[in-house]
């Protein structure tokens, strides 16, 4: 499987950066986005530098209701005749906000597209198989290790807003040659658990994975501490999988994680194109 970073918060010369992530993953039976970064310009002008034909992708996957996601999909759909676009129930039909030092931000997908291109598009919940190849899920058990980062992130619920418990984040594991991958957008729900479940789904861990881990806050520019920060890492070591993160993982974070995991942990920078 070929994994190619389309729009992270770091770049490498010649590209656009944004706090956002789109990662585009090619097998031999599917092409994939997965995420569309905050902004449209930015992915389609990524895309053609890095040589990845949007017009070609056959899937689509939002993994939770965040702009920083979700903003490039119009622009993605207008380009793109042809995919579907997965996107969990929950991600399109509650409103998400965050509240920090400014107050309430509004901080959900553009709900027009839902109606725009409802024709292509599909709601999903719990464990949803795609294919042979492709399972969606967003049915976490377990809640060991959530980021505290989390916390001035809310959704509303009947005219209410409440914290976000995140059931509207989907994660997308893939099978391909014997291998399985793990794509997850933010793992606000916890990497850990995350990956706990893809475990269960699969009957094993995945061999790769490719997340943010959400271990700061964007907007109050504040890191978990580091014992957190390692307490992860520790548990991430319990696995057999090789990690690729960035994003909301933090530079910092990202920093004590390489120490934990050495080898075993690379910075998902765009313009990343690696075969797994």
């Amino acid at each position: 499987m070929r994994i190619v970073t389309l729009v992270e918060n770091t770049c490498r010369e010649g590209l656009g950066c944004a706090h956002g992530l789109s990662v585009y993953a090619e097998t031999h039976k599917h092409k994939i986005l997965f995420d569309a970064g905050p902004d449209g310009k930015l992915l389609l002008e990524n895309a053609e530098k890095l040589g990845v034909k949007l017009d070609d992708v056959d899937i689509a996957v939002l993994s939770h209701g965040h702009y920083d996601h979700a903003g490039g999909l119009r622009s993605f759909l207008e380009v793109n005749k042809k995919a579907k676009l997965y996107i969990h129930t929950l991600a399109a039909t509650r409103g998400h906000y965050a509240t920090e030092h400014v107050g309430w931000r509004k901080i959900g997908l553009d709900e027009s597209i839902i109606e725009d291109f409802s024709d292509r598009i599909i709601l999903t919940d719990g464990c949803f198989e795609i294919d042979e190849e492709l399972i969606l899920f967003s049915d976490i058990k377990t809640a060991e290790f959530i980021s505290g980062s989390n916390g001035s992130l809310f959704e509303e619920r009947d005219g209410e807003y409440i914290p976000d418990p995140f059931h509207h984040e989907q994660n997308l594991l893939i099978r391909e040659n014997g291998k399985l991958h793990l794509l997850a957008g933010c793992a606000h729900r916890g990497i850990i658990n995350i990956l706990r479940r893809a475990e269960e789904i699969a009957g094993k861990a995945p061999d790769t994975v490719f997340a943010g881990f959400h271990l700061t806050n964007p907007g109050l520019k504040l890191d978990l501490p580091e014992p957190f920060v390692r307490s992860v890492g520790a548990e991430l070591k319990k696995f057999p999988s090789l990690y690729y993160t960035g994003h909301c993982t933090g530079a910092n974070p990202y920093a004590v994680l390489k120490d934990v995991l050495g080898e075993k942990i690379n910075y998902l920078s765009g313009g990343l194109d690696v075969t797994v």
